[in-house]
Formats: C-alpha cells, sequence, structure tokens
C-alpha cells in the first residue's frame, strides 16, 4: 500500500485510515514533495513527483501497490497509474480530480495559485494554515483531524512550490488519458462535497474499472470526517489486490512505514466484500 497526502499535510495525517491498513498491509506514507522532509523537492511537477516515488518506493515493494492519494495525493496517484503502471495494482482516490480541461479556467486556476502561493510567502505557514483550514472545505474536520503540529512540519517556500508546480492550475488534464489505466479505481467522495461528487462521477464514467462510493455526511476530507465509513469501502479492495502481511523493508526515511493508531472514539469497521467493478 502506498498513502499520499494532501496539500498542507504530512505523511503523517492520514489518520485512523493508515492504522487500521497497516494491521494487515505494508503501508507507505511518505511526505510528498514540497512538505516536510521533502520541502526540498518543492520545484518537481506531477509527472516528476510521480517519477520520484515510483524509483524510490517501487524497489521497496514486494508487489504492484495499491496507491490510495487524497486530493493532491489523488492527482499524483493517477500520474503514477499512467507513467509507471508497473508499480500499481489498484488506486483508490479521495476527493481528487483529473484536472481542469477547460484552457481558461485552468489559466485562471494557476492565477489563484500563484497568489497563494505569494500569501503563503508574506504571511507565514502558522497564518496560512489557520486560515486554509477555515476554508469551505474543512468546515466539517474535526479538531483531532487539523494535525496542526504535523503542518508545522512544512515550510512556506516548500508549500508555495507545491502550489505553484503542482497545484491543479499546473495540471495538464488527463481526462482524455483515464481509460488506459487498466487496475481497479475505487473512488470517493463526501456526500456534502457537491463539486468532487460530480467529479467523481464524470472520473467513473472515463475509467475502465471505476467504482465510486459517496461517504454522506462527510465533506472534502472524507477519510479524516467519516474515517469508519472510509476504512470499511477501502478494506476490501486492499485485500483483494495487495499481499496481506507483506513484509517491511525498513527504510531510513521516517515516513515510509505505518505507525499511526485509530483515534479515540473510532470504531473497528466490519469488513464487506467489494462489489466487482464496473465493466
Amino acid at each position: 500500500m502506498v498513502a499520499l497526502h494532501g496539500f498542507t499535510q504530512t505523511g503523517g495525517c492520514l489518520g485512523p485510515l493508515v492504522g487500521a491498513l497497516s494491521e494487515s498491509h505494508a503501508v507507505v506514507h511518505p511526505d510528498l514533495p514540497g512538505h516536510g522532509d521533502a520541502s526540498a523537492l518543492a520545484e518537481l511537477d506531477l509527472h516528476r513527483i510521480a517519477s520520484h516515488l515510483s524509483s524510490a518506493i517501487g524497489p521497496t515493494l514486494d508487489a504492484p501497490a495499491v496507491w490510495l492519494g487524497y486530493s493532491l495525493g489523488g492527482r499524483i496517484a493517477l500520474h503514477v497509474a499512467l507513467e509507471h503502471p508497473e508499480v500499481v495494482s489498484g488506486l483508490v482516490l479521495i476527493g481528487a480530480t483529473a484536472g481542469i480541461d477547460d484552457d481558461e479556467e485552468r489559466n485562471v486556476r494557476a492565477v489563484e495559485d500563484r497568489r497563494l502561493a505569494q500569501r503563503l510567502l508574506d504571511i507565514g505557514v502558522d497564518r496560512f494554515l489557520q486560515e486554509w483550514l477555515e476554508g469551505p472545505l474543512f468546515v466539517g474536520l474535526p479538531s483531532w483531524a487539523r494535525f496542526d503540529e504535523e503542518r508545522r512540519r512544512n515550510s512556506a517556500v516548500g508549500l508555495a512550490g507545491s502550489l505553484i508546480h503542482a497545484g491543479t492550475g499546473a495540471m495538464d488534464p488527463l481526462w482524455g488519458q483515464l481509460a488506459a489505466i487498466d487496475v481497479p479505481v475505487l473512488c470517493i467522495a463526501g456526500g456534502e462535497d457537491a463539486k468532487f461528487t460530480s467529479i467523481g462521477h464524470r472520473l467513473v464514467d472515463e475509467l475502465a474499472h471505476g467504482r465510486l462510493e459517496v461517504i454522506e455526511g462527510a465533506g472534502h476530507a472524507a477519510h479524516l470526517e467519516r474515517p469508519a465509513e472510509v476504512i470499511s469501502a477501502v478494506l476490501p479492495l486492499c485485500d483483494d489486490l495487495a499481499p496481506r502481511g507483506a513484509a517491511r523493508r525498513h527504510g531510513s526515511g521516517r515516513r515510509w512505514y505505518a505507525d499511526a493508531e485509530p483515534s479515540p472514539g473510532v470504531q473497528e469497521p466490519t469488513r464487506q466484500p467489494m462489489a466487482k467493478s464496473n465493466p
């Protein structure tokens, strides 16, 4: 299993999902370029991030992995699946998109990403994080899931670089390529996140083997707002595609292997068989 976090997070911000998956699978959850220990790689675009991760993580895997990505991490996971399919056995995309295919809209988003990057540099990480987490995407985020201290491991330069080089505005749209992904793909969206629920339906329509799971009562960060429901949706796919109890190779990176525990009050989910992917 490879789990990729979202913008302003680190590999330590995936919450109970990593703890639950690591009970039966080896889970790699790195800090992404521009974040945490990988801040120095902030100038990598999504294509180069995909190459970096596949070459760094691929040799540590016992078999092709299920790549799970949230938001930014989901966009990276799509690039890995398209450009390095040999390391991918399946995908889980949480609140993710294949890009903005309207040129004018994408250009507007690129300008907005650069403006946001400059504000980040101007006001610093602490104030930026406060503003970011007060945005509409995170209205339903529990206090434990803010991961304030973990997010403060990030630098302003690193996050700004991630926005400019790997933000949605800088992303070449992938919609026309999705049919080439020949592995099962589970798309997850929060029922309260209308934009990404709509995107999830479009992803499933374009993918050869896609399925959408809408998590009712959750917003953009469904895996943090409704972790038990997301875990119940993800585990069957992982059990089908990833070796259970795969041997762990202890690397030197502090974020390579799962050590997370479920947060208090999160119940262990009941495993349900996963429905077959759409033909």
